[in-house]
């Protein structure tokens, strides 16, 4: 569960990390680092896609600046995964209630702008 979050900073059962993440099967993925910076492609997310999520949760930044390529997007929808998209303070509120409901969620979650 994540437990607390601040510009920069997530805490995630105790321990904080302060880079981008995702978490996969409720596993934290540290240091993700996307190929174009605040765009996030298909490429950014193969490994979450390997675990064939339903639903997979991205955080864009409190201010919001990360954002999924249309690819993806369609992708997603293709493909019948649900993306949900929102500022990285909703969206983790949003993947705790998912992950406590017992969801098969994933996500992304930038931690700055």
């Amino acid at each position: 569960m994540i437990e607390r979050y601040s510009f920069g900073k997530i805490v995630i059962d105790g321990v904080e990390y302060t880079r981008d993440l995702k978490i996969i099967k409720g596993k934290v993925v540290p240091d993700w680092w996307r190929k174009s910076g605040h765009r996030v492609e298909i490429s950014d997310v193969e490994d979450i896609l390997k675990e064939r999520p339903r639903i997979v949760v991205l955080g864009k930044g409190k201010p919001g600046l990360m954002k999924p390529a249309e690819s993806l997007r369609i992708f997603f929808q293709e493909n019948r995964i649900e993306l949900i998209v929102e500022n990285t303070s909703k969206a983790i509120q949003t993947y705790n209630w998912l992950y406590k409901e017992g969801r098969n969620v994933a996500a992304g979650f930038h931690l700055t702008c």
